[in-house]
């Protein structure tokens, strides 16, 4: 029998949050991580479609990421996948990962040419009818420092490129980097579908983002306290651009921030949302359903 500290919600940090109400509208996690989450893929997808998440975009970090994304959505008519390398993982592949931060473990570098055959893989796969997107891709001034910009913003590019020749959505992680995604973005010209993933962003750049006609798309981290900036940004995004996303098992939403995150808490989100917005919950959730579609081609 579950505590009370587990019916409030307060309970180890290691727990899995309850079950939300049901959505009365069926929506899309735009951007989740099934392969690090506990469980299976058919209990976390049964789990999410009991509260009306229907549709599950699955995202790939690094080349066996992407390919268990690819495959996954292969096997799922309700996963649809994106592949790339994380912009994290690109001067890894280059200059190596000695600490061994990322899954794969401690690794020497390989240099431009391991980095140029990473991406040709990811382009094979970006060229799979199941595959909907191309990302997470971007840049990320916060974990990687200047010894890794170059490799990053190659990286970046060559997917930009992808996505256009193959006609997928570029999905974009963008940390501590606005200036220069934009930047490069309208460098190399913007693919026509793109996804701010875990939109980062204040106002303005929202405003920014709009009249590119970039989609927006927010994820728990929009509940916290401390992110007011987040919650700027959604009241002036136009509706017609704005995606729901868990970024799971990551950024889960107020209140179980820090426990595991996973699809079938999108509905705390859109709730949170609706409030931000001051929309009826129904009205909101079939936009989110619609955009997100809109955003992937499916």
């Amino acid at each position: 029998m579950p505590s009370n500290a587990d019916r409030t919600g307060r309970s180890d940090k290691n727990a899995a949050p309850p079950l939300p109400a049901p959505l009365r509208v069926a929506v899309a996690d735009s951007h989740t991580h099934l392969d690090m989450q506990a469980g299976t893929v058919e209990e976390g997808l049964a789990k999410a479609a009991s509260v009306g998440v229907t549709t599950v975009v699955q995202v790939g970090c690094d080349v066996n990421g992407s390919r268990w994304a690819a495959e996954t959505a292969e096997a799922y008519a309700n996963v649809h996948a994106a592949v790339a390398l994380h912009p994290n993982e690109a001067p890894r592949i280059v200059h190596g990962d000695p600490d061994g931060w990322s899954r794969q473990g401690a690794r020497p570098g390989g240099g431009t040419g391991a980095l140029d055959e990473a991406l040709a893989e990811i382009d094979r796969l970006a060229a799979l009818p199941h595959v909907k997107g191309v990302g997470e891709t971007g840049l990320d001034h916060f974990r990687t420092g200047p010894d890794g910009k170059d490799a990053q913003e190659h990286s970046f590019r060559a997917h930009i490129e992808m996505a256009k020749r193959h006609g997928k959505a570029l999905v974009i992680h963008d940390r501590d980097a606005h200036a220069d995604v934009l930047r490069v973005l309208k460098e190399e010209g913007a693919p026509e579908r793109t996804v701010f993933h875990c939109y980062s962003g204040d106002a303005e750049m929202a405003e920014v983002c709009a009249r590119a006609g970039y989609f927006m798309s927010f994820a728990g981290n929009v509940t916290f306290k401390n992110a007011q900036h987040l919650r700027d940004a959604l009241a002036v995004a136009p509706l017609d651009l704005v995606l729901v996303e868990t970024d799971a098992p990551f950024l889960t939403p107020a209140p179980y921030r820090g426990r595991p995150n996973a699809p079938y808490l999108v509905p705390v989100t859109v709730r949170a949302m609706a409030a931000v917005r001051d929309l009826d919950e129904d009205i909101l959730a079939t936009a989110l359903a619609a955009n997100t579609a809109r955003a992937f081609g499916y």
